[in-house]
């Protein structure tokens, strides 16, 4: 099983590209994506709460085999810890093998989390490749990080980021092409963007 963490805020279509290149390329039953509901390194008042980026989540994978949404650190009082996540989610579901999908560029930091040493005890990683690292210098990097516990990832090259979007909605501009069509009816009907007249 995977699992791609995240806030989502809103969900689009790189992390859809991910979490099926990672299902297929894996070989994995599924991929769960976990909205994070305190995340650690973004304490903003402007992130979405978290039920409703959970909401659009759920809405960008619906009808789409292989990929689900887990509340899991929604549920949980506090900051969502990935340590913690994966050490839940390896207890309630015992033999579950368990890789964790992070991107290249977070790999380099990757031993500055908390509990790392955790992380790679519960899980593999899952390391998405971007088109501007090397291969080789990714596979030295991911083998002095994580030895004999990670695999690569390959993924188109993807300049999309929930930030993006999100300056695009406040300048006004289009997003119905860089998030999945229900994500984008999600967020017409909540009023956060009005009424496309073209694409």
């Amino acid at each position: 099983m995977g699992v791609l963490g995240g806030t989502f805020d809103p969900p689009h279509l790189g992390h859809l590209i991910v979490a099926c290149e990672a299902l297929w390329q894996l070989d994995l039953d599924e991929v769960r994506l976990v909205p994070a509901g305190r995340p650690p390194h973004k304490d903003d008042p402007a992130v979405a709460p978290a039920a409703r980026r959970a909401a659009w989540l759920e809405r960008a994978v619906a009808g789409r085999p292989g990929l689900v949404v887990s509340r899991l650190e929604l549920e949980r009082d506090g900051l969502s810890y990935t340590a913690d996540t994966l050490e839940a989610m390896a207890a309630a579901e015992p033999g579950v093998r368990l890789w964790f999908i992070l991107g290249a560029d977070q790999l380099a930091e990757f031993p500055t989390w908390r509990a790392p040493e955790r992380i790679l005890a519960a899980a593999r990683l899952a390391v998405v490749a971007r088109g501007d690292v090397a291969q080789r210098d990714l596979d030295v990097l991911a083998q002095s990080v994580a030895p004999g516990r990670a695999d690569i990832v390959a993924v188109p090259v993807i300049g999309i980021s929930s930030s993006m979007i999100r300056e695009r909605i406040a300048a006004g501009l289009p997003i119905g092409h860089l998030v999945p069509p229900e994500v984008e009816q999600a967020l017409l009907d909540e009023g956060l963007v009005p009424s496309p007249d073209r694409c």
